[in-house]
């Protein structure tokens, strides 16, 4: 399971830069919410397909590809609720807290990612070897 959460992260580093890079490249061209919409969706979908195919080894389906979102918004309450916990209640730095909050985020959301695209795989993976046992 480390390996998978190694992963996982890297994945997370990819969609970030992702996410950034297009919306530094569309902002031109159009309001930055709208950037920030787009640039997220295509980072979301591309995320999707790596962990897929890296992280969790499993084939793509329109179920999990629907079900996905799920770890985004995961990752988003659990970041926002530590963001307020670490600055108003341990008064924790306004510019640190955010990190710290991230770093509880990532293998929570992991979980439901894992959850989500490992969920009673009877098929084989992408690679052709049998599924992980999930931990």
């Amino acid at each position: 399971m480390r390996g998978r959460l190694v992963r996982f992260a890297a994945v997370g580093a990819v969609n970030t830069a992702t996410y950034v890079g297009l919306y530094l490249l569309l902002r031109p061209t159009m309001g930055y919410l709208a950037a920030h919409v787009v640039a997220f969706v295509l980072a979301m979908v591309g995320s999707y397909f790596l962990n897929c195919r890296f992280t969790f080894r499993t084939r793509p389906s329109l179920r999990t590809f629907l079900l996905f979102p799920l770890s985004n918004v995961t990752n988003f309450a659990v970041t926002s609720a530590g963001l307020y916990l670490l600055v108003e209640v341990l008064a924790v730095n306004e510019r640190i807290a955010p990190l710290l909050a991230a770093a509880v985020a990532i293998p929570v959301t992991f979980l439901v990612a894992q959850s989500i695209l490992t969920q009673r795989r009877t098929r084989p993976t992408v690679d052709g070897r049998e599924p992980e046992v999930r931990s």
